[in-house]
């Protein structure tokens, strides 16, 4: 059930946290190409130290994908916002925080691949799997928060949508803790399968997993007059 808020001070048109929100993930998308170098190779060797380099041009597409990925969400998620309170702005500043750590772990993974050494390559994306479990459970909190409160949605949201999210941010939890396990104990490749089908699956679902089929909605319409 939806509970008004004690203090209306607090409350604001979404519209400030989504600019906030658009500007932070344009730092992030951008912070991601500066792993990106030019090789440190002898004069006619440019070629191959450019495709030795290819771990960071996967690692910088699989952290862009999904970087994109949750603006896609972000922005699905307050389109159905009509306003924000400050529990919401403090579970969207998780949600931020959490995607701002992504080129760390980036980084990481693409140094490791170009070490070919497998104990670092291991550490680096168990040390993924973890970032990427810690923002899914950021948006399971966001999920979570906004299917309590309902009174700061839209009148046309469906009240089984927020709700239904917080399985889908679920999933990528537990996804996302298999794959550092699977990569750290059986093999790095393994478990970065793994984060390239995630991105896939959240941008498929960006809609969210719920949505009123149209034979529902034709449903309530009034039947048309007869003559």
């Amino acid at each position: 059930m939806s509970r008004p808020t004690d203090d209306m001070g607090t409350r604001s048109d979404a519209s400030r946290a989504i600019a906030f929100s658009d500007a932070v993930f344009a730092i992030i998308i951008t912070l991601l190409v500066l792993d990106l170098r030019v090789p440190d190779v002898p004069p006619g060797h440019l070629l191959s130290g450019l495709l030795e380099q290819w771990p960071g041009y996967v690692a910088y597409l699989a952290s862009y994908a999904y970087v994109a990925v949750v603006w896609l969400n972000h922005k699905g998620s307050f389109n159905r916002v009509k306003e924000s309170d400050r529990g919401l702005h403090w579970a969207n500043l998780f949600v931020l925080f959490s995607t701002a750590l992504l080129p760390f772990p980036t980084a990481l993974v693409s140094h490791a691949l170009q070490e070919h050494d497998q104990r670092d390559q291991r550490v680096a994306v168990a040390f993924y799997a973890l970032i990427g479990a810690l923002l899914c459970a950021s948006w399971l909190a966001f999920f979570h928060y906004l299917a309590r409160r309902k009174d700061l949605l839209k009148e046309e949201v469906s009240e089984r949508h927020f709700p239904t999210e917080r399985l889908r941010a679920l999933v990528g939890v537990i996804l996302y803790v298999a794959a550092g396990l699977i990569g750290y104990l059986v093999a790095p490749l393994a478990g970065l399968v793994i984060f390239v089908v995630l991105p896939v699956f959240y941008a498929v679902t960006s809609a969210g997993l719920y949505q009123v089929p149209l034979t529902h909605r034709r449903a309530r319409r009034p039947p048309p007059s007869g003559r």
